[in-house]
């Protein structure tokens, strides 16, 4: 049985951003989801990106005209005058910092990070290096013999923040996360936190496999309960 999580955050996700500017970086599937999340909202927001033709640019334009749009490079002013970037996960933090030395004086977060701020239903959070998206789908489908209204999205499907508008229908959520999205989150704190295996990937983002073990193994920051392959917990400290 799926533990819900006790901390109230129901209301959070109406206040993390109250008399803040708000830059979302990346103008793809998830850039675009954030975008409506926030404006929803009544978020003081702003969209960039590094491309001339980001793929979500024209519905951005003709759905959100109010809103100041920054491309072919990600605006420094723009930065700077941001209180948070909303930075998605095909962009790495890492190399940002570099290159935008103020990023570092920015609070920082993801899609799943406002997800795990806007809702008290229980997550199972599902990583790995192959296999995820076969795994997620079937634990979908477990829970919903168990006659349980579960939504699933992260890395497969549905973008997180576009989950939460059944929030009410839901007893709970089945993320698939990559370790991309790990990066920028903090507050998840799954019921179940699952990591299937890991193999050498992405070495061209990350300074070797270690590095690539801390991103994924932040699934397990507060989780309740753990299921890990043996070989995916070198590097994990209890």
């Amino acid at each position: 049985m799926l533990v819900k999580q006790q901390d109230n955050k129901s209301k959070v996700c109406i206040n993390i951003f109250t008399d803040k500017r708000v830059l979302i970086l990346g103008m793809g599937r998830t850039g675009l989801s954030c975008l409506r999340f926030l404006v929803d909202r009544n978020v003081n927001v702003a969209i960039s990106d590094s491309r001339d033709m980001p793929p979500e640019l024209s519905v951005i334009r003709e759905q959100y005209p109010d809103v100041a749009v920054f491309i072919g490079g990600f605006d420094t002013q723009a930065i700077e005058n941001a209180d948070i970037l909303v930075v998605s996960p095909g962009i790495s933090v890492t190399d940002l910092k570099q290159q935008y030395p103020v990023v570092e004086q920015k609070q920082i977060v993801g899609d799943v990070e406002i997800f795990a701020q806007c809702t008290t239903k229980p997550i199972i959070a599902i990583t790995g290096s192959n296999g995820k998206s076969t795994v997620t789908s079937l634990v979908s489908e477990m829970a919903r013999m168990a006659k349980s209204d579960v939504a699933v999205g992260g890395n497969i499907g549905v973008p997180v923040l576009d989950l939460l508008e059944w929030d009410d229908l839901t007893d709970a959520y089945v993320l698939e996360l990559s370790s991309f999205q790990l990066e920028t989150t903090y507050s998840l704190r799954p019921a179940v936190s699952v990591i299937l295996n890991i193999s050498e990937d992405h070495m061209d983002r990350y300074d070797g496999m270690a590095d690539y073990h801390l991103a994924k193994h932040r699934i397990f920051a507060g989780a309740h309960k753990v299921v890990c392959n043996l070989a995916a917990r070198r590097g994990f400290s209890d």
